[in-house]
């Protein structure tokens, strides 16, 4: 039987065809029932697979997120290790109540070793800012420019932070006259941290109100 064969076949009789005919039309229509049974089983799992394998890359996606976070996170807890190492080697450069006076006359020394005569030296008020205090010193000081240099940068050297702030400079008929306001800090005791924590919370208590 040839493809001729199968082009002459009439369709309304397909009693009238032969068995070769008949079998193959048979299969064909075996596999089209069969094929069209499949797809509409298979419908809802396929929409399932579908729907999982969208879940699978949000769960990829989500993944990849969180563990780039989680590179991220062990990134800033060693930046925040050496953030509070570096505060506490800053801290310590701080001095304590106790060690206010002595970080006085180490400035007024600074000067005097430099043959410097202090026209104005007067510590002012504190001012409280977080955990500790900032003490500003108006001084003036009279020598020649060499002298003054070094006054500065051994101001720069001590061991605690001393700071130059405002500095102005006018001549004089034998050397220099230098005006400045040193600032110096200290940390906060724990009582004093206690009593600034006691006076913050009453003034928030009171905006509240």
């Amino acid at each position: 039987m040839n493809f001729d064969d199968l082009k002459n076949l009439n369709p309304k009789t397909p009693g009238a065809w032969p068995w070769p005919a008949k079998i193959i039309a048979f299969v064909l229509m075996f596999v089209a029932v069969v094929a069209a049974g499949a797809v509409f089983f298979w419908q809802d799992q396929w929409e399932m697979l579908g729907k999982v394998r969208q879940e699978e890359e949000k769960l990829k996606e989500t993944f990849l997120i969180k563990k780039k976070q989680a590179i991220n996170l062990d990134l800033i807890k060693k930046q925040l290790t050496e953030t509070q190492e570096s505060f506490g080697a800053l801290l310590k450069q701080l001095p304590s109540k106790s060690e206010m006076d002595a970080l006085l006359t180490d400035i007024n020394q600074a000067g005097l070793g430099r043959g410097l005569q202090f026209e104005l030296f007067k510590p002012g008020a504190e001012t409280v800012n977080g955990s500790f205090t900032e003490q500003p010193i108006a001084i003036k000081v009279t020598g020649n420019y060499d002298d003054l240099g070094k006054f500065a940068g051994d101001i720069a050297m001590l061991p605690r932070i001393v700071t130059l702030n405002n500095i102005s400079i006018a001549p004089l008929k034998d050397g220099l006259a230098m005006d400045a306001t040193a600032k110096t800090f200290r940390y906060l005791d724990e009582e004093e941290l206690a009593a600034q924590k006691k006076k913050t919370t009453a003034k928030t208590t009171a905006k509240r109100k």
